[in-house]
């Protein structure tokens, strides 16, 4: 009973010290609270930072291993709520888990804020939410009321099926935050699908193509932004279509601040166009 109490102890005083991480997002806020030499186990597509390569791999993420989690023998299983039902298979089997939205701005900002919590890095957490509103405060009023889309994919083609930035998702946000408007309006969460038609009737100001690790695929900036230069809308008329390849571009996780300096950079130049 005493050794039991001790455990407990050490955990409300420390943290937690062995965890799986699984979703690339959640690797990186734990390691960005100082807290990644905690992490026994991540996923495939955990590879930031370089260390976070070199740990166990559980799986993809949305097929983790339970007998890989179980094998690492977690203190908790951190995850976002697409792996609701792993959560309550690790629960049965005693592993403690903490599920955590990560689709809007604001619940980037509770999760960096509760993982903080649970890894007793209270104070990071405040420097890293301080750091990602002075990034978001400062896109603001650069333009006002254009129209963005921002476009996710290596689309070297309009004809095929596009996906966008839509509704309920941080990137919409972002665009509102800074003063504009997301260029698809529509009842459509997440990441709708647009074609050739959709996109010239929305007739955008700017569009922001998202396109991380561009050149890993072979792709070039010419063979990117080929599609969009003769389309009948605004952006293309005035030269405001930016490629957005860091490789952060669609990880919601501290490196936001990265996106939304980037973010500014382009509403900067299209503010002289």
């Amino acid at each position: 009973m005493k050794i039991l109490l001790l455990f407990f102890f050490a955990l409300n005083l420390f943290g937690y010290e062995r965890i799986v991480a699984l979703s690339p997002s959640i690797n990186e806020i734990v390691y960005a609270l100082g807290s990644g030499d905690k992490i026994v186990g991540n996923t495939e597509f955990c590879d930031f930072p370089q260390q976070a390569k070199q740990k166990p791999k559980v799986g993809g993420y949305f097929s983790p291993s339970l007998e890989k989690i179980l094998s690492l023998n977690p203190d908790i299983v951190i995850m976002q709520d697409s792996s609701k039902d792993l959560a309550k298979k690790l629960s049965k089997l005693g592993i403690k888990t903490k599920v955590l939205k990560l689709a809007t701005l604001k619940d980037i900002q509770v999760t960096i804020k509760e993982i903080g919590e649970i890894l007793k890095k209270e104070k990071k957490a405040t420097q890293i939410l301080s750091s990602m509103q002075t990034a978001l405060l400062e896109t603001k009023n650069i333009v006002k009321n254009k129209k963005i889309l921002m476009v996710i994919g290596h689309n070297t083609s309009l004809e095929k099926r596009i996906f966008v930035a839509g509704q309920n998702l941080y990137f919409d946000d972002i665009i509102t935050v800074s003063g504009n408007i997301n260029a698809l309006q529509s009842s459509r969460a997440g990441q709708p699908i647009l074609n050739l038609e959709n996109i010239i009737a929305s007739n955008p100001d700017i569009v922001i193509l998202l396109a991380p690790y561009l050149g890993k695929n072979s792709i070039t900036k010419e063979a990117l932004l080929k599609p969009w230069k003769n389309l009948p809308i605004t952006a293309s008329k005035k030269g405001t279509i930016y490629i957005e390849d860091k490789e952060y571009a669609g990880i919601s996780s501290d490196r936001i601040i990265f996106f939304l300096r980037d973010f500014k950079g382009f509403l900067q130049d299209a503010q002289t166009k």
